[in-house]
Parts: C-alpha cells; sequence; structure tokens
C-alpha cells in the first residue's frame, strides 16, 4: 500500500479514536457532576429494566417484550399492589389483577432527557388515557433522567400505575426516590389530565402543557435556589399563565385547570427535588423532548432501529465496519 494510502488510514484511526475519547471524557464528567451533587434528587439506570404488572399474564410476556424491544439483557421485575401504595399513592386501593401495564426502562446517553414510547399491542392502542409526554415530565419531576421508556398494555387501561414500574426499577438499581418528590410529581400527572383530556383533539396539546410545566417547575428551582425562599403562588400562576401563553395555549386551558396546576406546582416547590441544581440542568433536557413531540411516540428513531429495516441496516453497517477494520489491518 502506498505511502497515501497509509496516511489516510491513520488519519481514519485517529479521528476514530479521538471520537471515541471524547464520548468517554463526556460521560465521565457527568458521572462525576452527578457524584459531587450527592442531594442532587436526580438518578438514571445503571441497566435495562422490564417491570410487567401482576396482573398482565404471563402468556402475554412473549408478546410485551416483543412490544417493547425487551431482550434477554434486561432484569425482569413485577409491579404489585402493594408497589403501587408504596411508590405511588400509599392511601390508594388497588389489587395486583388491576395491575395492567408493563414498562420498559432504558438507560440513554448523558443530556438526552427522558423520551417516552407508547407502544402498540397487537396493532392496538391499550394505554387510554396518559400521555407519553405526561409520562416524560412526570418521571423527571420525580428525580429521574436520561432514559427511554417504553409503555404498552395487553389491554385496555387508562395507564397511571405505569409510574410504579418505572418508580420500581430505580429502587431495584438501586436509586431510593425521595417519596416527596414522587408524590409531588404524580399531583402534576393528575393535574394535567383534565386539561389534556378536554383538548383530546389536538395531538400537540400535551407536548405543549407539559413543556409549560417544565418551563415553570425550572423557573421555580432557579428562584428558590437564588434566593432561598419558595415563590408566592400568585407567582407560580403567573408564570404558568405565561408558559402557556409561549406555548399557544393559553386559551385552550381552562381557570379551572390552570388552578389544579398552579397547586401540583406548588406541591413540587415544597418537595426536595426542587433545591436541586442538577433537576434545574437536566429538565431542559426534557422539555426540549416533550414541547414539539405529539402522539404516543417520542423515540422514533429507536422504532425504526429495531424495525425490520432498521436492523437490516445496522447488519449492514457492522459488515462494513468489519471490512474497514480488516482493511486497516492488512497496511501493517
Amino acid at each position: 500500500m502506498n505511502k497515501t494510502s497509509r496516511t489516510i488510514a491513520a488519519i481514519l484511526i485517529a479521528l476514530t479514536l479521538s471520537g471515541a475519547a471524547a464520548t468517554t471524557v463526556h460521560n465521565v464528567a457527568y458521572a462525576a457532576e452527578q457524584s459531587q451533587n450527592g442531594s442532587s434528587q436526580v438518578n438514571t439506570l445503571s441497566k435495562s429494566y422490564v417491570v410487567y404488572g401482576a396482573g398482565a399474564p404471563q402468556s402475554a410476556y412473549s408478546e410485551l417484550n416483543d412490544t417493547m424491544d425487551v431482550d434477554n439483557s434486561y432484569q425482569k421485575l413485577t409491579a404489585t399492589a402493594a408497589d403501587y401504595q408504596q411508590y405511588l399513592d400509599k392511601n390508594g386501593t388497588t389489587t395486583d389483577s388491576a395491575m395492567i401495564s408493563s414498562v420498559s426502562i432504558t438507560p440513554a446517553g448523558a443530556g438526552s432527557g427522558i423520551k417516552v414510547n407508547i407502544r402498540k399491542y397487537n396493532g392496538h392502542s391499550n394505554i387510554t388515557k396518559v400521555t407519553a409526554q405526561q409520562y416524560a415530565m412526570v418521571a423527571q419531576m420525580a428525580g429521574i433522567t436520561d432514559i427511554t421508556i417504553d409503555v404498552t398494555s395487553n389491554k385496555p387501561v387508562t395507564g397511571e400505575s405505569a409510574l410504579t414500574g418505572v418508580y420500581k426499577a430505580f429502587a431495584a438499581d438501586g436509586h431510593q426516590l425521595d417519596p416527596q418528590n414522587t408524590s409531588a410529581a404524580n399531583s402534576v400527572m393528575n393535574a394535567t389530565q383534565g386539561a389534556i383530556d378536554a383538548n383530546s383533539g389536538d395531538s400537540s396539546y400535551a407536548g405543549k402543557l407539559m413543556a409549560a410545566v417544565g418551563d415553570v417547575s425550572k423557573q421555580i428551582a432557579q428562584k428558590k435556589q437564588s434566593k432561598n425562599q419558595n415563590v408566592s403562588k400568585d407567582d407560580i400562576q403567573d408564570m404558568l399563565n405565561d408558559a402557556l401563553k409561549k406555548r399557544g395555549i393559553d386559551n385552550k386551558t381552562s381557570n379551572t385547570q390552570v388552578n389544579k396546576i398552579v397547586n401540583s406546582l406548588v406541591t413540587f416547590q415544597n418537595s426536595p427535588i426542587s433545591s436541586s441544581k442538577t433537576y434545574v440542568n437536566n429538565v431542559t433536557n426534557t422539555i426540549n423532548n416533550v414541547k414539539n413531540s405529539s402522539g404516543d411516540l417520542m423515540n422514533k428513531a429507536k422504532a425504526w432501529v429495531n424495525s425490520k429495516d432498521g436492523k437490516e441496516t445496522q447488519q449492514q453497517a457492522a459488515n462494513w465496519f468489519q471490512r474497514l477494520i480488516n482493511w486497516i489491518r492488512s497496511l501493517f
């Protein structure tokens, strides 16, 4: 091989190695930041989990796995009625058989925020109430970041209990989410439901609303941390009205709906996560994920990657990369 070809090969290798090094440095720096902020209240996962609802029959597991792109590397858990009371509503009454929805939770890159996909089961949209955008912002407000969540069910359910599985996976991974944070986050999900139901004909509304809620939660946290005092309820209402106007949905959100959301944001302000600098940094990523999203899929790239065409393209890329490696080896 001539000198020019060898030089090109060396440049390719250097670029590849420098790119890998840059990625490694970025991830190490992010991990160090998380470690230094022990009271950050924000966590991510070390591996992937799938959590089946206790009411989902084991005969459906295979189809659930296929629907959520779950393979043997995922740690498997079951969400029970006792888990629901522990993580969502200590005064709630439910049964194992009522825990139907299932979730898979996958770690994502630093700075990814949270993305949620509500998957059709055998062609049916069985999560009938809670939206992907609600799941994403509520999980962020509970103290979670940088993951992809897939939600599905083998029969029609409203979907409120799906977060039980997410919280249980984090507990299994060694992260004890603060109950005040999860309670505040759950109150946001409940408070936003009425406005979303009233605008069910607008597929972009949920994303705009949850982005507005995220905007206000960030402002609350920033003001609390800079002044070391709470923002008044009236100020929170003004913030929310401004955020709704900015997103173009102020005329689609009633005063009653606004008041409910304001009350839930007051609860958020009183939770530990509002004092977390890492929350301020990370919530922006999830706001960006939800603000322009519509419908059930926030991470369509993952859907393509796991499709037949996507897998064929990955295999072709792997074959090409192996040929490149073999060629480089032949130069030396």
